[in-house]
């Protein structure tokens, strides 16, 4: 299983932790933002294929965040991006 820490960047939320084993999300840790926004997109996600939860969450705004581009969903997604390139 690999752990991994993920900064998010414009957003509410200051870190993410993920597990991933073979290819499936195990556990999200989100840390800051929206209480219950991120306790709900981590327990949607556990269990989902990396490649599915990017497909779902890439590119999903959020109206509170600063730059208005991006969101704690697309953050995860970003880092999942970021997961796979370093599996290569």
């Amino acid at each position: 299983m690999d752990n991994f820490e993920y900064t998010p960047k414009n957003v509410c939320a200051q870190r993410m932790s993920i597990s991933v084993d073979n290819g499936v999300v195990k556990h999200v840790e989100i840390f800051g933002g929206c209480h219950g926004n991120r306790q709900a997109v981590a327990k949607l996600v556990e269990g989902m294929n990396v490649d599915e939860v990017i497909q779902k969450l890439e590119g999903i705004p959020c109206r509170g965040s600063r730059t208005g581009v991006t969101s704690c969903p697309d953050q995860l997604a970003k880092a999942l991006k970021e997961y796979k390139e370093s599996q290569k």
